[in-house]
């Protein structure tokens, strides 16, 4: 059971950030979960979804609105830096923030943390672990480049959510999915349910 962080920040595209998390809850994997006020925000306007904000309360939202019960899942207050997950000393395999936005990504380029979810993200910066970000942003100014590239040089991996039309998608889901195993394996997990593209 790997432990992963995981971000969702208030960007569109809420559907990566489910499937990402019913990945690897299916996988049986540990899921430490960070959501950013905004991401609150967004599902409720776009997907008309009310998620809780307290730990226990949205652990059984997820359980509930995914109909998944293996795997582990934790989840944290957004303003919760006192939480280990805030410390070097937490070990995980990744963090992943799915989908982000420019000001998160700013802000973790300058060192700036103002929430959990951008702390975690810095402590996986400073030990060296992977942290691989989604940018949500079309077209991105010369500032977001400037910002992604800093993020690049100190070690993090970006990962523009873009589909790819080769595979022949035929639905939504298609897409996230392809989007979601080429996240994946940069952190090399092979996820089961998961049906690849072959060539």
């Amino acid at each position: 059971m790997s432990k992963y962080v995981i971000g969702v920040t208030g960007a569109s595209a809420q559907p990566l950030a489910k499937r990402t998390i019913e990945l690897l809850l299916k996988n049986n994997h540990e899921v430490h979960l960070v959501l950013s006020r905004g991401a609150y925000e967004v599902w409720q306007s776009e997907l008309g979804i009310q998620i809780p904000g307290e730990p226990k309360k949205q652990k059984t939202f997820w359980r509930e609105y995914l109909n998944i019960m293996s795997g582990e899942l934790i989840c944290y207050k957004w303003n919760d830096n006192s939480s280990a997950i805030a410390s070097g000393s937490f070990k995980t395999k990744a963090m992943i923030i799915i989908p982000c936005t420019m000001g998160t990504i700013g802000r973790i380029a300058s060192g700036y943390s103002l929430n959990l979810l951008e702390r975690c993200a810095d402590v996986h910066l400073k030990e060296s672990r992977q942290l691989l970000i989604c940018p949500r942003e079309s077209p991105m100014s010369i500032i977001h480049l400037k910002n992604l590239t800093k993020l690049a040089i100190a070690g993090a991996k970006i990962v523009p959510p873009i589909p790819a039309w080769y595979t022949n998608p035929k639905t939504l889901d298609d897409i996230i999915d392809f989007i979601v195993i080429r996240l994946f394996d940069l952190v090399d997990e092979e996820l089961l349910e998961i049906k690849r593209w072959e060539g």
